[in-house]
């Protein structure tokens, strides 16, 4: 894209920015990219929207391309990509080529011109901190969308190598050569790394105010900083911006990744590598000092009203998006009896994934699992996520058999306004949001980036694979044993229907903790509970080769003699992937047309 076509965009994004205080209006639309070095929010802009250009979903979507997920209709991209095998190169929904490849240029433009720029120049001290930050922010932007395009196209071409994607560290113009060939893996990890590495260097940890000058860095007040400057820089009305921490975490994601089984042959990373940087991430909190006992629910449930509301950090979130007041999640996601959609449909396959109280699997002959009356004694976190058959939500019975009401379950549905799996999402919705017609009422929303739970649990993955369950040879301070029991005993299991811990304890942690293979099963079946409807399994799934074409089934409720409902498990879609070669996601048909020098991931 030509850098008069980058201002002419950007131009028109700063027009509908919510940050209108940061930008002056243009006596023009077109500038030259001289000009910009002269103005400081034209060029801050370039920044903003690589901000903009951050992969992050708000909603629950890719998972229903997953076991874990049906959407209401059977329909929209994600579906026909799962059911009807019409994911290729030239139709990618989990494609974030163009979005991140963008968002490079933008942030790759802003780092060669943004020592030019005099972002304060009455202030010395001034100027050195926002170049600084602004810096520090720019590197971590471009190591995160590395990231993502690691994630989404990364994988072995037919010469056996393992390749990421090309590396741009340099803006590109009319003269550049577009035809780039793709890195190594190993070599975008390595500038993934190294991104962040200098995000740190230039970053606070977090953005927080100060109260006196010895909290300054010396080397701010040497160039005469004052406690209000640092604060305008890097005090708490920055906190939603890239901070040193979320560049940390950025690492440990993509050491984490790279450490993954379907990477980690070629990409140069060992897991003990990836859990002890998931530690460095945690040591900033304390490590399991700083697991947060209500971190499952207090990011969005409305029993944290006050939290989520207020203007303190949330302990579980380490990185999120402004927060928003709508309606839109409940909306889509809430039964029709409660004026929603009811979009997402969570599977029989993922309440199936959820223990009973006593932390045993429901295939466990000892774990007391009865099929005739399946949501009894189950794992607290199913009604917290999942909408099932006979549950009050809102104060009202949700009824989703075939027996009647307004949720039953329409296997055929085509209305957009029923469950075909029999279940509803609960996950991410405020019970305090009214979407009834001429009743509506508002509430804020919190939409995480990162979370310490992913952390915690991307450190417990990586550990017992490095080192097995108990065993903490690098002196971190905890085990991958010591985050899933942190895990469980929030959840709330081995304890009775009081909420009492059973007196013999968690048995089936214990046994696994005893073998370094059930330990990875438990492991991910703890992420895909904790982390459910936040858009990872698809990506977990592959990382970690397993089969993407389960097929997702559902649960219809009959009303039999004498009232007795019976429980019958049901097919509802058939998935269509190959996994023979679709744990890895293709290149773009569009580019290879263009490029002569990109190589295709093979099978594609």
């Amino acid at each position: 894209m030509k850098t008069t076509h980058i201002i002419l965009l950007l131009l028109g994004i700063f027009a509908l920015s919510a940050c209108e205080d940061m930008f002056e209006p243009a006596d023009e639309n077109k500038r030259a990219e001289e000009a910009m070095v002269e103005e400081p929010n034209y060029m801050h802009g370039l920044l903003i929207y690589g901000y903009a250009r951050l992969p992050y979903m708000t909603t629950t979507q890719t998972d229903i391309a997953t076991d874990d997920a049906v959407p209401n209709q059977a329909s929209g991209s994600y579906w026909d990509m799962a059911c009807n095998g019409t994911w290729r190169s030239d139709n990618n929904p989990m494609s974030v080529w163009d979005n991140c490849k963008d968002g490079i240029q933008y942030v790759n433009l802003f780092i060669a011109k943004m020592d030019q720029v005099k972002w304060a120049p009455s202030a010395v001290s001034k100027q050195q901190m926002f170049a600084d930050r602004l810096k520090g922010e720019a590197y971590g932007l471009r190591a995160l969308f590395y990231y993502y395009l690691l994630q989404a196209h990364g994988g072995y071409a037919d010469d056996g190598i393992l390749y990421g994607v090309p590396l741009l560290t340099t803006p590109e113009d009319g003269s550049s050569d577009f035809n780039k060939p793709r890195a190594t893996f190993a070599d975008c990890v390595k500038q993934c790394y190294a991104d962040c590495d200098t995000a740190l260097l230039y970053l606070p940890k977090d953005y927080q105010d100060v109260t006196n000058v010895e909290e300054i860095p010396a080397k701010y007040v040497a160039l005469g900083a004052q406690v209000s400057g640092y604060n305008l820089v890097f005090g708490s009305k920055s906190k939603n911006l890239l901070s040193g921490n979320v560049a940390a975490a950025i690492k440990a994601q993509v050491a984490l990744l790279a450490a993954s089984p379907a990477f980690r042959e070629q990409s140069g990373v060992t897991s003990a590598e990836a859990a002890t940087l998931c530690a460095n991430v945690l040591k900033n909190i304390g490590g399991m000092e700083g697991f947060d006992p209500k971190g499952n629910l207090d990011w969005y449930s409305s029993a944290y009203k006050t939290v989520i509301e207020g203007t303190s950090p949330i302990p579980e979130i380490l990185w999120r998006a402004d927060r928003n007041k709508n309606t839109s999640q409940e909306g889509d996601n809430f039964p029709p009896s409660l004026y929603g959609r009811g979009r997402v449909n969570p599977t029989q396959n993922l309440v199936d994934a959820f223990p009973m109280r006593n932390g045993r699997p429901i295939t466990d002959p000892n774990s007391g699992y009865d099929p005739k009356n399946p949501f009894a004694n189950r794992d607290p976190r199913l009604s917290d996520n999942i909408i099932f058959n006979g549950m009050t939500y809102k104060r009202a019975e949700i009824a989703t058999g075939s027996y009647g009401g307004e949720d039953v379950d329409h296997l055929n549905n085509t209305t957009g306004y029923s469950t075909r799996s029999g279940y509803y999402l609960k996950k991410l919705l405020r019970d305090d949001v009214s979407v009834s017609p001429g009743s509506t009422l508002e509430q804020y929303h919190i939409y995480p980036r990162i979370r310490y739970t992913e952390i915690f649990l991307a450190y417990a993955e990586a550990a017992n694979d490095a080192w097995g369950p108990k065993a903490d040879p690098m002196g971190i301070g905890f085990t991958a044993y010591d985050v899933i029991k942190a895990i469980r005993e929030r959840a709330g299991l081995a304890t009775n229907e009081v909420g009492a811990a059973l007196p013999e304890g968690d048995v089936y942690l214990e046994e696994c903790a005893a073998d370094q293979a059930k330990m990875t099963n438990l492991i991910r079946n703890e992420r895909r509970i904790e982390l459910c409807f936040e858009n990872k399994r698809f990506w977990d799934l592959r990382r970690w080769m397993l089969p993407l074409n389960e097929p997702a089934r559902g649960m219809r409720v009959d009303r039999g003699e004498d009232d007795v409902l019976i429980y019958n498990i049901i097919d509802v879609d058939e998935r269509k992937f190959d996994n023979s070669y679709q744990c890895y996601g293709p290149i773009p048909k569009g580019e290879l047309l263009k490029w002569s020098n990109l190589k295709q991931n093979k099978g594609w």
